[in-house]
């Protein structure tokens, strides 16, 4: 009970502070939203029965706010009943309150207390979150103050402990943040120039006896911002302080490294013409609250945000082969030590009115984006490594082309058509043995009817070698929506994975569903099946095992 107990007094705090203001009839104001995600999951001779316990799961949020001039307060409560979602992070069980947190906020000063979310910089060092649809909740419980004293200086300060399921973690968390607006400072009037500083230590004690070792691991950040008309660019390096080995689920002892992090962003928009690129270098980057690996599988405890920086793509078959960012420093199974590469996006519109634009204009998006290994010499029996080349490239992970091409023909007619090429490694993204290349096919049309209506029609082809797994050589999709108006629609849609040489795992990977809005309420129901694989939000993935089941969302918001 005592934590209902605090948890209750720190809300009711900006209760007894406005008590005082007799005179004032502001009561301040209560919003909040409801969410529910359940399935029920059934036995299927195609993709098996289902052997795990309660086949009716169901993930449960209900979220309070209270604002009071610059008070505010938010509850959440949070119900996993009679278990989670397949394949959530375990400690998710029960109900329980899940985040709860009281502040203050001013223009130039705000305080909180409880759980909060933060991100310093691109999260490279640091970034706490939620997405309820990777089962990600790593806020931070603790205190968080940031201090303005000028439009150009904000400087941020914090600690505390991540959440783990319902509790915290072991891992204590401090962090500074300076964020300097230069252009300001020195009145530049066209440039716009920005600089950040950061600092985040994690303090964990082990059971190592090693008198070397170091319970607190010290990271820095310095970023810069550049823009000038129509270009902008930044440049972020990070540095993480030595840190004990881990090897699945085991502490190495004796064997120490450190880490590091260098991200470049370039681009140049105009009218017409956009062009971005990324450049990223990590090396051993994954930093977590916890050493213990049982929770990392299941994104949790992360500290800092390392998506894998490639296109997201909207399509079944282009979602087969998702990389995943290879941060971790691993001598077993597979030698790595990090990742290097990055991607290019150009975008362009093609006038209307030219040949090839026609009456309404074409746009065009191209995608490319290269990951590898680091190049370094591996000795696998003393967990060593050295002669790591800062910018070589080592043994190749990942590379994709992508064009899309999308055109308005009528005001009822649309299309959209999308070619992706993959190469992609299993050995290294997946511990399975195996490289595979493939290329995805997509056309997709649309046509527009009275009153709102619309019909949406989709069909792809993914032309693949894999032979690692069971996703099979060639697959074949389709999906057709109809919208009855803007509240209301339904869809149907397929994958085949037709190439498979084992018939027997030819399977229909349908799903049949729809949704209805209303105001800020949502509701969407479906039943099918679930192909095997990642489910991937942000460049952040999610495994899902292959299942078969009905499956209803409800959220609302007030």
């Amino acid at each position: 009970m005592n934590r209902y107990t605090l948890i209750a007094l720190l809300l009711c705090t900006p209760l007894f502070v406005f008590s005082q203001d007799e005179g004032k009839k502001d009561y301040g104001t209560l919003s909040g939203g409801i969410e529910s995600n359940s399935q029920y999951y059934i036995d299927d001779s195609k993709t098996g029965d289902f052997e795990e316990d309660d086949p009716f799961r169901s993930n449960n949020y209900l979220r309070l706010n209270y604002d009071y001039k610059n008070w505010f307060a938010h509850i959440q409560v949070e119900s996993y009943e009679p278990n989670a979602i397949l394949n959530f992070y375990p400690k998710y069980k029960g109900t329980d309150v899940g985040t709860f947190a009281v502040g203050y906020k001013s223009s130039k000063f705000e305080a909180t207390l409880g759980h909060f979310y933060e991100q310093f910089g691109s999260g490279l060092i640091l970034r706490s979150w939620e997405d309820r649809q990777l089962g990600i909740n790593n806020s931070i419980r603790g205190a968080n103050v940031k201090y303005r004293p000028t439009n150009a200086l904000e400087f941020s300060a914090l600690y505390g402990r991540q959440r783990d399921g319902f509790e915290v973690s072991d891992g204590s968390i401090y962090g500074f943040n300076a964020e300097i607006g230069l252009s300001s400072l020195f009145k530049f009037e066209s440039t716009g120039l920005d600089l950040g500083l950061s600092y985040v230590g994690r303090d964990e004690d082990l059971n190592i006896s090693d008198p070397n070792f170091e319970s607190l691991t010290n990271s820095f950040s310095a970023r810069l911002d550049f823009s000038e008309g129509n270009i902008y660019s930044s440049i972020e390096y990070v540095k993480k302080g030595e840190d004990v080995y881990s090897e699945l689920g085991n502490i190495i002892e004796n064997r120490y490294f450190d880490g590091s992090a260098l991200l470049f962003n370039f681009g140049y928009a105009k009218s017409g013409l956009g062009i971005d690129a990324t450049f990223r270098r990590m090396e051993n980057m994954a930093f977590f609250s916890e050493r213990d690996e049982s929770a990392n599988v299941f994104n949790q405890n992360y500290i800092n945000f390392i998506p894998a920086l490639t296109k997201q793509h909207d399509y079944g078959l282009t979602n087969i082969y998702v990389y995943q960012s290879q941060p971790r420093l691993s001598f077993n199974p597979i030698f790595k030590s990090g990742e290097i590469g990055g991607q290019v996006d150009i975008f362009y519109n093609i006038k209307k009115g030219s040949t090839l634009g026609g009456k309404y204009g074409t746009k065009l998006a191209f995608n490319y984006s290269t990951w590898s290994g680091l190049k370094g010499n591996f000795n696998i029996n003393e967990r060593s490594y050295e002669d790591t080349d800062f910018l070589g490239f080592g043994e190749k992970y990942f590379e994709e082309f992508s064009l899309e091409a999308r055109k308005k023909w009528s005001p009822k007619w649309a299309s959209i058509f999308t070619v992706v090429n993959t190469f992609y490694n299993a050995r290294f993204v997946e511990d399975r043995i195996g490289e595979v290349n493939a290329t995805a096919i997509v056309g997709e049309v649309t046509r527009k009817f009275e009153g709102s209506k619309s019909l949406r029609l989709e069909l792809s082809h993914l032309f693949s070698d894999d032979e690692t797994s069971e996703r099979a050589d060639d697959w074949a999709g389709g999906t057709i929506e109809y919208n009855f108006n803007s509240r209301l629609s339904v869809y149907a849609t397929d994958i085949w994975n037709y190439g498979n040489p084992d018939e027997d795992r030819q399977i229909h990977y349908y799903t049949f569903g729809g949704s209805f809005t209303k105001g800020a309420t949502r509701v969407m129901a479906s039943y099918g099946r679930q192909r095997g694989g990642l489910v991937c939000v942000g460049g952040i993935c999610r495994f899902v095992p292959e299942n078969t089941g009905f499956s209803l969302s409800v959220s609302t918001s007030f």
